[in-house]
């Protein structure tokens, strides 16, 4: 990314994908209660689409129709990371532009220990430890409907667990509170709307995650939307409707 390029800033008045996920955002934050008594609101800002989109979207909806709330945005760097190869600086300037807190954190992977699992675990907590640093207990991630089917099949078939994302997780081992606005959100959609408003980079920097079986399970998808159009929302419609709900209940 190069400093110099235009910093990209998303508001309304929206294209049509940005009125489709402006409306799925908010029967999100509606059906699940996400930011019900949160005046602070922490955002897990990787850089990548998910996340801007998700960033822009929720500053336009604080205070319309919704409380207001105070946005932080939490980044966690790292030399290898699940999202787009972008700068600190950059994302600086668009939370400055946006009046939006900014706070980094850096996670320490080694390439010759690399795996999936504990890069995640660190980065959640190094996110976590941020947030509740400035009072944030709540956080979005940018983890959205597609997201949430290939998280049902990569659990149904490693596990026989028929789980997908939740909504809204407590974590109680931490103190804080998960929440996915973009749940029912297409990740068409919001490539669509990343596209429009010109922050469409998608080049992750992790050479784990290229042959992840995260992208696999995804290829695994593509197949079953030959057959049936609409495997991905019916999956991951299934998962909410269906879905074990184990994750919500207190560690025993």
């Amino acid at each position: 990314m190069n400093e110099d390029d235009e910093i990209p800033i998303a508001k309304p008045p929206w294209t049509a994908a940005g009125k489709i996920l402006e409306s799925s955002i908010r029967k999100a934050l509606y059906d699940y209660q996400m930011v019900e008594n949160v005046s602070k609101l922490g955002i897990a800002l990787s850089g990548g689409k998910d996340s801007l989109s998700l960033l822009f979207l929720l500053k336009a909806i604080s205070g319309r129709g919704v409380p207001p709330f105070n946005i932080y945005a939490i980044h966690v760097t790292g030399a290898f990371s699940c999202g787009a190869g972008i700068t600190t600086s950059y994302l600086q300037k668009i939370c400055d532009q946006l009046g939006v807190h900014f706070i980094t954190r850096e996670a320490d992977q080694k390439l010759e220990t690399l795996e999936c699992y504990s890069c995640s675990r660190q980065r959640r907590s190094l996110l976590f430890e941020a947030a509740k640093s400035v009072g944030v207990t709540t956080i979005a991630f940018g983890h959205h409907r597609d997201d949430s089917a290939q998280t049902l099949l990569m659990n149904l078939l490693h596990k026989a667990e028929f789980a997908a994302n939740l909504p809204k997780v407590p974590m109680h081992h931490y103190g804080v509170t998960i929440i996915r606005p973009l749940i029912y959100a297409a990740e068409n959609d919001i490539r669509a709307f990343a596209e429009q408003n010109g922050f469409k980079r998608i080049m992750c920097r992790c050479p784990v995650g290229q042959n992840s079986m995260r992208r696999q399970v995804d290829k695994l998808l593509e197949e079953m939307e030959a057959l049936f159009p609409n495997a991905r929302k019916n999956i991951a419609k299934a998962g909410l409707v269906y879905g074990s709900d184990k994750a919500l209940l207190p560690p025993s």
